[in-house]
């Protein structure tokens, strides 16, 4: 079956259904940074409680960042093998038992422990994302759905601050980790309930199902119409996709991904700039009671607005690649690479931010608020290129192998935090080592960008498979 175009399918109504997909995800995503961020909220309790130290502190989060990174290698795979449907739901039921389990930590040990589980488990997450979008959207609506559910880490950014701490201060540490790690497991309800991949979906018009195909270069299974009851009078032919398509396995071996200049162009993108997102993640707090000796719900109106920002331009930064390939003409690669040009100019303002705060806390934490929104403007682009340079059945692997080097990334940048924190804190001169992580922040986009789309991959070439 001929794969179906834009104009052949413009006449008639598209559905939308899509989107309820794209928001499940969302809310998935959403839950993924609440449990994430819990620790960082609660640092200046637990450090009270337990006599940590700066580097204490950092130890824990790089058991979280190194367990996240060594899952990644699996996680893909496991993902492209046994679908999107089961291993997002095996992933997030896995994730909100290690966030539970927080409650029970002891100690130093323990807490590492259990955050190392954590991150091994939510490693699936961003495979199984963006293998379902794939699944679900045309290649041109891709990083517009990619910012859509990317922006559910900045509302879980935003909740977090609010509910935190107003639970552990009216209750306590331990009813923070249980109750925000229970709320993954009402998620799974709405995930069985209303998702399917597309060629078994029975919501999903034959329009819609058109659509989405519309622009790829891998054909869509071919309508079988016998397999409709009444064929002539069927308001939902996507139902009649072969009820038995090609099983969706990696056609690509994991070994051999790692030959293709574009695999090293992804991996590049994300070692250099993910280590910046998990800083702000895990270090604002921290930085606010540092600098401005905010803590407790004093923090929650900055992260919020901060996260507030960067949720909005999330969507920005999917939106305009779209545009320039809807409105301007331009192809999937130009519009990409651009965008995500534009977006690595802005983090610089971050090395400016504390000279900022010299004046007024806020001007700093507009600037950092400008620098997190770069990066998720970034990111729903960057994850996009995956799908962009590689066919669907291997997307969620080359996502892995990107997210392992964006956690050893965030773990390098975690290690160093730490020591040069502790280091500048004995000389009573701790913001002199935020000043030096705030340069890597700056930097880190052009460096990325430059490796990936001059060096590295700068054509962007689709690998077949």
């Amino acid at each position: 079956m001929q794969t179906p175009t834009a104009g052949t399918i413009a006449k008639t109504k598209i559905g939308r259904y899509r989107w309820t997909i794209c928001s499940l995800v969302f809310y998935a995503t959403t839950i993924n940074y609440l449990d994430r961020q819990v620790i960082s909220l609660l640092k200046p309790t637990l450090e009270k409680e337990f006599n940590w130290t700066e580097s204490d502190y950092s130890n824990i989060v790089v058991a979280f960042q190194l367990a996240y990174a060594l899952g990644m290698i699996g996680a893909g795979r496991i993902i492209d093998r046994i679908g999107s449907r089961l291993g997002y739901a095996l992933t997030l039921t896995c994730w909100s038992i290690a966030s539970v389990l927080h409650a029970f930590a002891t100690g130093t040990l323990s807490f590492a422990a259990y955050r190392a589980l954590l991150g091994v488990t939510e490693a699936g997450n961003f495979p199984a994302a963006f293998k379902t979008v794939a699944e679900w959207f045309p290649r041109k609506e891709r990083a517009f759905a990619a910012g859509i559910f990317n922006s559910g880490t900045n509302v879980g950014a935003i909740l977090a601050p609010i509910m935190v701490p107003y639970i552990a201060i009216h209750y306590s540490w331990k009813i923070a980790f249980l109750s925000i790690g229970a709320i993954g497991f009402i998620w799974l309800i709405f995930w069985f309930l209303f998702y399917e991949v597309p060629s078994k979906q029975k919501r999903l018009s034959q329009a819609e199902f058109d659509y989405i195909h519309s622009d790829s270069d891998e054909p869509a299974n071919p309508v079988n119409q016998a397999n409709l009851k009444d064929p002539a009078n069927s308001t939902n032919p996507a139902a009649a996709v072969d009820a038995a398509p090609a099983k969706d396995t990696p056609k690509i071996p994991w070994p051999a991904l790692l030959k293709y200049r574009q695999t090293w162009a992804f991996i590049a993108g994300k070692f250099l700039t993910d280590g910046i997102w998990w800083f702000l993640l895990f270090w604002l707090p921290a930085f606010l009671n540092s600098q401005y000796h905010l803590a407790g719900m004093q923090v929650s109106l900055p992260i919020a607005f901060v996260y507030t920002l960067a949720g909005i331009a999330s969507i920005f930064g999917g939106w305009l690649p779209m545009w320039l390939i809807n409105k301007q003409g331009w192809p999937v690669v130009r519009s990409r690479k651009t965008s995500m040009l534009v977006y690595a100019f802005f983090p610089l303002l971050i090395m400016f931010s504390q000279k900022a705060g010299a004046y007024h806390m806020w001007y700093a934490i507009i600037i950092i608020g400008i620098a997190a929104s770069a990066h998720q403007a970034w990111s729903a682009n960057l994850f996009t290129t995956a799908s962009d340079m590689f066919p669907k059945h291997s997307v969620a692997s080359v996502i892995g192998i990107g997210g392992m080097a964006g956690g050893l990334g965030g773990m390098t940048i975690s290690a160093s935090a730490g020591r040069l924190f502790d280091h500048y804190k004995n000389l009573g001169h701790i913001e002199t080592g935020y000043y030096i992580l705030f340069l890597y922040c700056g930097l880190g986009y052009l460096a990325a960008w430059l490796l990936m789309f001059k060096i590295l991959a700068p054509d962007m070439k689709r690998v077949e498979g």
